[in-house]
């Protein structure tokens, strides 16, 4: 499949509402188009329509093809949420405001790919970036879930498994919601907090520090007890994803990551995250029992 020129657009914005049917979730296109039609591909395999697949943002970052990437995903029609690059593009920024410290490896490699993305972006892109929700809002299964692209107070907060528990659940106060699911931190995890859960799907433009060139994705399937929640790796043609990196000039750790699974830096991971780097990443599967199947317990 070749990625149309954008027109006869979806709306990308709009919130699913009331949903029925497994839904698909992912994050971080990155600009790597051969991931993200790949994903594409999974949808088709697995039967998931266009109005059940959820995109956390960062449709563009660090690899080749962000025109491209973007023209994807609107053709494809899938509800997006604003992340920080898509904040920082749609509004002319300076950089990407992905929350990197100053003046470390990442923000110093960030520069070089925003301007190479900058200047490969057309008006007609930012303004659909302008226009994408800082929150998405659906019902799945009885329960009320909100997308956002870092947390409930922060566009380009990192949260991972071993960030701080109380951070996350004062979210679900802040949104009104039983569960939240995140993107930004390009690492996948579910965690259930009483009746509440918080997920993230994990990223499809760069692994997961694994070591492993996958990228990962979820699904989130009605079950007669709950919602069951799938974390599912996904494979695609990351060697000509990197080889189209180093062809147009950009940051060689970036490419080297696609091919090694491995992350150039780990400063925004808490420590416990770091000590992961390398352990290949298992599907696993969560189920989060029904409010009535929790009163039985």
């Amino acid at each position: 499949m070749t990625p149309d020129a954008a027109g006869s657009i979806a709306d990308a914005g709009r919130d699913p509402g009331r949903l029925s049917g497994p839904v698909l979730l992912f994050g971080g296109p990155y600009s790597n188009l051969p991931a993200t039609m790949a994903m594409r591909a999974e949808a088709d395999r697995l039967g998931i329509p266009a109005d059940r697949v959820i995109c956390t943002g960062d449709v563009v970052a660090y690899a080749a093809e962000p025109a491209e990437t973007v023209n994807l995903i609107r053709r494809w029609g899938v509800a997006t949420v604003m992340g920080n690059c898509e904040e920082s593009f749609g509004f002319a920024a300076d950089d990407c405001g992905c929350g990197f410290e100053e003046g470390s490896d990442c923000d110093v490699l960030s520069r070089r790919w925003y301007a190479y993305a900058d200047a490969q972006l057309g008006a007609d892109h930012r303004a659909w970036m302008r226009d994408l929700p800082r929150t998405l809002y659906f019902t799945f299964a009885g329960r009320r879930f909100a997308v956002v692209h870092g947390s409930a107070d922060e566009i380009n907060a990192f949260v991972f498994a071993g960030t701080d528990d109380d951070m996350k659940t004062r979210g679900f106060d802040v949104l009104g919601v039983d569960a939240i699911v995140g993107g930004h931190s390009g690492v996948p995890f579910t965690q259930v907090f009483g009746d509440r859960l918080w997920h993230n799907s994990g990223v499809v433009g760069m692994p997961a520090n694994d070591g492993t060139p996958r990228v990962w994705y979820s699904l989130l399937e009605e079950m007669p007890d709950g919602i069951r929640v799938s974390h599912r790796p996904l494979t695609y043609d990351h060697q000509g994803a990197a080889r189209a990196m180093r062809a147009n000039g950009l940051p060689e750790s970036y490419a080297r990551c696609l091919e090694d699974g491995l992350w150039p830096n780990m400063d925004v991971m808490p420590a416990d995250e770091r000590a992961k780097r390398g352990r290949p990443l298992a599907e696993t599967v969560h189920d989060w029992p029904s409010v009535a199947a929790m009163a039985q317990i």
